[in-house]
């Protein structure tokens, strides 16, 4: 397993990266996103402290030696329950942002591992192989920008707004196009292609999946300006430490050797391989989700207390509320696990109809929580005093004296900061939008109900209460 300062260097490759107008030569050395960066490392340095080892660190099945759990293919319920537990415990020190960088990759390869058959097959199980024992972070790039989303990928005006093969040559094939809310490309090792949706006759150009370093001759990363800027500890408790890179992936012209190349004009397969990753990464998306709705009610109860308004009937009601919402996430997450399912090579997945049911839980009920944490506060959050006045030896003593409430004033500034961060500032915004658009829409997870959802039981039912012949 890697030391962070190994992942550091790793990333020191001349990859080519824009921000802000500006082509970053070392990722590592450009303050926004060494935010990102240094969050990331959060996975290899608490995988080294002996109180959290033991969670995040496994013996492997195949060859014995320590990998990282998340690394571990899943055999059972309990291994689904654990991998979600690390999920948490590494977001909750991230401040409610995922490091993803092993887990999203991991959710691809376990995907591409249950579908696949014969030598596609033996190439992702070999990719698995390497990223396991290198201990390497993994990003996914599987939404395509889509241009006009009334027609499918070869009825675009333009046939690169879905990444498609434009050569095949006897060591590889070439591809085109690009790829859009790609989550730690910048920081990653590797960026495993998903098709993003079910594909048919015509479609086959489209019909791919494959694996390339970031380096890549031809690949191209632009990096979102969402949440840019320095910020300080006491005014950005959350976002000076937590961020994630989101890229515009442009493949021109890359070359992808055959040994890297998992789904190739079998458009057949294409949706298969998509909802494998999607019932993955929804348990993921559910497990990271859980340590911010517990800063919610953590949040909401202290800043009330602080306010000295805690035990009113209409804080009670709403504490309750987000008490309910919090733990209903949870159930349904660690019950997607308990149900967990035994998929091809013994590849245990998360039950699809109580994954998405959490995710939507939490998706419908994401804006309600954020307006009672904000009532349970007070508008204090959008006016309270900036880093530079509480830094201020003129202006800190008048702070002191008139923002004191049931608490001093320091306490209570600090957990507004933290609240204002988490639901009024650009990262309460990032959190909204992934709520209602990250891995897969409202929409999504609700046809994804519908489809998962065995009625039979309940039709028993119904058929003997009301004497119905089928």
């Amino acid at each position: 397993m890697r030391a962070a300062a190994e992942y550091l260097e790793s990333l020191r490759d001349g990859r080519v990266v824009h921000y802000r107008g500006r082509r970053i030569d070392d990722v590592t050395k450009e303050p926004d996103l060494r935010v990102a960066i240094d969050m990331a490392c959060i996975d290899f340095d608490m995988a080294e402290e002996p109180e959290h080892r033991d969670s995040l660190v496994v013996d492997d099945d195949d060859t014995g030696r320590p990998i990282a759990l998340l690394y571990r293919i899943p055999r059972s319920p309990e291994h689904l329950l654990a991998r979600s537990r690390a999920i948490e415990l590494t977001t909750a020190r991230a401040a409610g942002i995922p490091p993803l960088i092993k887990e999203i990759g991991t959710d691809a390869m376990f995907a591409l591992m249950r579908v696949l058959q014969g030598e596609p097959y033996e190439r992702a199980r070999a990719l698995y192989e390497r990223c396991r024992d290198n201990d390497l972070a993994v990003a996914v790039a599987q939404t395509d920008v889509k241009g006009n989303r009334a027609v499918g990928p070869t009825q675009q005006a333009d046939p690169d707004l879905y990444v498609h093969v434009v050569e095949e040559r006897p060591d590889g094939i070439v591809v085109r196009g690009a790829k859009t809310h790609t989550s730690a490309s910048v920081n990653a090792n590797e960026l495993i292609v998903l098709p993003t949706r079910a594909m048919g006759p015509g479609d086959e150009d489209y019909a791919v999946a494959f694996a390339t370093p970031l380096d890549a001759p031809g690949l191209s990363l632009y990096v979102s300006g969402y949440s840019a800027g320095e910020r300080g500890d006491f005014e950005f408790p959350a976002s000076s430490r937590s961020k994630m890179l989101e890229t515009l992936t442009v493949f021109d012209d890359v070359f992808v050797p055959w040994e890297r190349v998992f789904l190739y004009k079998q458009p057949e397969l294409a949706g298969p391989v998509a909802l494998s990753f999607v019932e993955y990464h929804r348990f993921t998306a559910v497990s990271y989700k859980l340590p911010l709705l517990d800063a919610f009610v953590g949040g909401a109860a202290r800043i009330a207390d602080m306010n000295g308004v805690g035990k009113a009937g209409h804080i009670r009601d709403k504490l309750t509320h987000l008490i309910t919402f919090s733990e209903t996430v949870r159930g349904l997450t660690e019950l997607a696990a308990i149900r967990g399912r035994r998929g091809d090579r013994d590849v245990w997945y998360p039950d699809p109809l109580t994954t998405n049911m959490a995710k939507f839980t939490f998706a419908s009920g994401y804006h309600a929580a954020v307006e009672m944490v904000q009532n349970c506060a007070g508008g204090l959050l959008v006016t309270g005093p900036s880093q530079a006045d509480w830094e201020s030896d003129d202006i800190r003593p008048v702070l002191e004296k008139f923002y004191a409430a049931a608490a001093p004033a320091e306490e209570r500034l600090r957990l507004m900061a933290l609240l204002t961060d988490l639901t009024a500032r650009d990262l309460g915004g990032y959190h909204a939008v992934l709520a209602v658009h990250a891995e897969g829409s409202v929409e999504a997870e609700k046809m994804a109900i519908l489809r998962a959802y065995d009625p039979r039981r309940a039709y028993r039912v119904v058929s003997e209460l009301a004497h119905l012949s089928g």
